[in-house]
């Protein structure tokens, strides 16, 4: 017939399956935590693009003058998220082309954040992931691309053949620089999958 353990040494055995289990349970626990940060804020980020190619559409503000207004108006809307240190908006008009039957788009201007008056943007923070519609080199203090003409505008892929010759789209990109609470933490065979570290939302509009 078997014996019973001892008292003590099913505590000395229950405290050491403990001691082995912890590190496991904190890192699932982190990891459902940072999944549901994830989403949060991956919805924001899609709120914001889809408001913006909203606003920027269908509002009477002109974008040459007033995109920092808009993007301003966008970002008031995203707290908890850090946006002023850890996100970025691209505003980008794109023009259907049509020339000897073959359908093209291409980019007639590029906005992005940089507000200089309120101290918000890239200028404060730095951030500047590159835009995935266009990638433009030179930006003026405004926030504006500088590195095409009207007689030479860059070809792009987005809505290409979609678009009939005249035909203006817009379209918002929303990046936010998404911190994990815990990078490349692993035990074993067991790891966390990484996001980020950039959430990203397109909208056309």
């Amino acid at each position: 017939m078997s014996r019973a353990l001892p008292h003590a040494r099913q505590r000395g055995l229950a405290a050491v399956e403990f001691a082995l289990l912890l590190p496991i349970l904190l890192m699932l626990l982190f990891g459902m935590i940072d999944a549901a940060r994830a989403l949060q804020a991956n919805i924001i980020v899609t709120n914001i693009s889809r408001e913006g190619a909203n606003l920027v559409a269908r509002g009477n503000t002109q974008l040459d003058t007033g995109s920092q207004d808009i993007i301003y108006a966008l970002m008031a809307s995203a707290p908890p998220l850090n946006v002023n240190q850890q996100g970025m908006v691209y505003i980008t008009r794109v023009m259907g082309v049509v020339k000897n039957g073959i359908y093209s788009s291409v980019v007639l201007d590029q906005y992005r954040w940089d507000d200089g008056e309120r101290g918000l943007g890239f200028g404060a923070s730095g951030y500047k992931p590159a835009s995935r519609v266009y990638n433009c080199s030179t930006w003026s203090s405004a926030g504006k691309c500088t590195a095409f003409s009207s007689s030479s505008r860059p070809a792009v892929t987005i809505m290409s053949g979609k678009l009939d010759d005249g035909e203006v789209v817009h379209v918002v990109e929303t990046f936010y620089r998404y911190d994990m609470l815990l990078t490349s933490a692993a035990t074993g065979a067991l790891s966390l999958p990484t996001i980020g570290p950039d959430l990203y939302s397109m909208t056309v509009f």
